[in-house]
C-alpha cells in the first residue's frame, strides 16, 4: 500500500533513507514503499565505509542496516555507529537482523542504534518503523543539516573558509544537533564566544535565552551568586532573593567563559550540576531543576591546570565530552582578506565612510604579522585604520606601528669572544625579533629558517 508522508518531511528538503545491505532487496522494498512520495529519497549503499564517506556531505535521516553487513566483523559495528554519530548525529539507525541474532541486536542497541526488527520485515512494519524514526529525529535547522553554500564565507557571525574553520563549522553543526556538553578551547580572541552563540542559535534551544557569564572578569567571591543565585539573608547585604544565570536561562544556554578561573568550591557545585541537573541557591536548601545547556570555554590547557592542582580532574573529564578547538589567526592566514572586508564593511557603516579596501603592501603586512591577539586584534587594527584613513584605500601609514616590520638599516649583533653557541643563538634571536617588531614571519625570513623552527627556538628560550 502507498506510504503516507513522514510527519517531519517538508516541501523543501526530502527525507533521506539509506539502505545498507549486501543485496538490493531491502532497498527495493523501501523504494517501493515510498515510490509515490516525492518528499522521501531512498538510496542504496553496500559498505559501511561508503556510508561514512558520504555522511558529511549528504543528509541521512534514517539508516536501514542489515546484519549481513556486520555478520563477519561484529566488533566493527560499535566503531561504525560512533563515527556515524559524530558525522551525522541526527541519523536514526534501524538494525535488521535474522531471528537467531538477538544477541547482535542487543549489541547494536547498546552501540547507539535507534531500533531493530527481525527479517524478513513486512511492508507495514517497515513503514511504521521508518515514519517513527523520522518523527523523532532532531529538528535541525536546514543550514545545520545541509551546511553553508560552498561559496559562503560566513557561518553565523564567524568569517572564514580555511580548512581549520570549516572543521569548526562542521563540529558546531554536530554539537547543535544534540544537547551535548561542549568545551571550546583556543587562544584569546579566536572567537570562542561566537562559536558558543552559533551552537545555541542552531540548536532546538534557539528561542530561549543565551546567557554568557565571563567568569574571569568576576571577583571570585561573586561567581557562586552569579551562577546559582542566593536566598534572602544568605550573606550580609542579601536583603532579597536573587536568581542566578542558571535560573534566568531556563530552557536555554549558559556560556561559561574562562572556566579555568573558578575556585574549587564552584568547581564542586558545577560538577554536581552536570551530574544531577540540579543546584541550590547560595544559602538555600531547595533543589532547583536546571533545564539549561552548558557550553564552557577556556584559553588555558585544562589538563595542565589539573596536573598543577588548580582544576578538578573529575570536572575536567566531564567538560571534555565534546571539544571544539578554535584555530589561531596565524594558522588561517588565508582568511585575513575576508575578515578585513567584513570589518571594513562594518566600520564604513558606523563612521559613514567609503573605504574600498587595502593597498597591496598594507595587506601584505597584515598577512606577515603573527597576530598574538588573533581576530580580535585584527578587528581593532582595522577599526583604527578606518578612523584615521581619509581616502578610499587603507595604506601602511594607517596601520598600527606594531604591524609594521623593522625599518631603516639592518642592525648589527656584536658578541664578545667566548660567547657560547647557545648564548649567541639566544642573542641573535632576541635582536632579530626586536628589529622586526616581533613579526615572526619576517624574523624567520631574515634568519633563513622556517617559521616552525623559529617557534621552537622561541619556546626553547621562553621569549
Amino acid at each position: 500500500m502507498p506510504a503516507t508522508p513522514p510527519p517531519n518531511a517538508d516541501e523543501t528538503a526530502a527525507a533521506r533513507i539509506v539502505c545498507l545491505d549486501r543485496s538490493t532487496n531491502l532497498f527495493r522494498q523501501t523504494e517501493e514503499l515510498f515510490r509515490n512520495d516525492n518528499r522521501v529519497t531512498v538510496v542504496y549503499e553496500k559498505s559501511m565505509e561508503k556510508v561514512l564517506e558520504v555522511a558529511e556531505d549528504d543528509v541521512c535521516d534514517v539508516l536501514l542496516a542489515s546484519s549481513a553487513i556486520v555478520r563477519d566483523g561484529r566488533s566493527a559495528w560499535k566503531e561504525f555507529i560512533e563515527v556515524l554519530g559524530a558525522k551525522s548525529p541526527w541519523t536514526r539507525v534501524i538494525f535488521l537482523i535474522s531471528p537467531r541474532e538477538l544477541a547482535l541486536a542487543s549489541k547494536a542497541l547498546k552501540a547507539g542504534s535507534y531500533h531493530y526488527a527481525k527479517l524478513p520485515v513486512g511492508d507495514e512494519e517497515l513503514r511504521l518503523l521508518i515514519e517513527a524514526a523520522l518523527d523523532c529525529r532532531s529538528r535541525v535547522d536546514s543550514q545545520v543539516r545541509f551546511g553553508p553554500s560552498p561559496r559562503a564565507t560566513r557561518f553565523e557571525e564567524m568569517v572564514g573558509v580555511s580548512a581549520g574553520m570549516k572543521s569548526v563549522y562542521h563540529m558546531i553543526r554536530q554539537a547543535a544537533a544534540t544537547d551535548i556538553l561542549v568545551l571550546l578551547s583556543g587562544e584569546t580572541g579566536t572567537g570562542k564566544d561566537l562559536a558558543a552563540r552559533a551552537i545555541h542559535q542552531l540548536s532546538d534551544r534557539r528561542d530561549q535565552p543565551f546567557l554568557p557569564v565571563h567568569l574571569g572578569a568576576l571577583p571570585k567571591e561573586l561567581v557562586p551568586g552569579e551562577l546559582f543565585g542566593h536566598v534572602k539573608g544568605a550573606f550580609t547585604g542579601a536583603t532579597k532573593a536573587r536568581a542566578g544565570s542558571l535560573e534566568l536561562a531556563d530552557g536555554g544556554t549558559v556560556f561559561l567563559d574562562e572556566i579555568s578561573t573558578i575556585d574549587d568550591r564552584v568547581q564542586i557545585s558545577l560538577l554536581r550540576l552536570l551530574e544531577n541537573k540540579t543546584f541550590c541557591r547560595i544559602g538555600g536548601r531547595r533543589a532547583i531543576k536546571a533545564d539549561v545547556r552548558i557550553i564552557a570555554a577556556t584559553n588555558e590547557d585544562l589538563y595542565e591546570a589539573v596536573e598543577a592542582g588548580r582544576f578538578r580532574e573529575d570536572l575536567y573529564y566531564r567538560l571534555e565530552v565534546f571539544r571544539i578547538h578554535m584555530p589561531p589567526l596565524r594558522e588561517r592566514i588565508g582568511d585575513i582578506p575576508l575578515l578585513v572586508q567584513d570589518f571594513l564593511t562594518r566600520y564604513n557603516k558606523i563612521y559613514d565612510k567609503r573605504i574600498n579596501g587595502l593597498a597591496p603592501e598594507a595587506m601584505a603586512m597584515l598577512e606577515a604579522y603573527d597576530w598574538p591577539g588573533n581576530v580580535r586584534e585584527l578587528k581593532n587594527v582595522i577599526h583604527r585604520a578606518v578612523v584615521v584613513c581619509m581616502g578610499g584605500i587603507v595604506t601602511p601609514e594607517h596601520l598600527s606601528a606594531r604591524i609594521k616590520p623593522g625599518r631603516g638599516t639592518k642592525g648589527r649583533v656584536v658578541l664578545p669572544v667566548g660567547t657560547s653557541f647557545e648564548e649567541a643563538e639566544l642573542e641573535l634571536l632576541r635582536k632579530t625579533l626586536q628589529a622586526t617588531g616581533n613579526n615572526r614571519r619576517h624574523a624567520a625570513a631574515l634568519l633563513g629558517v622556517s617559521r616552525s623552527t623559529l617557534y621552537n627556538k622561541i619556546k626553547k628560550y621562553r621569549l
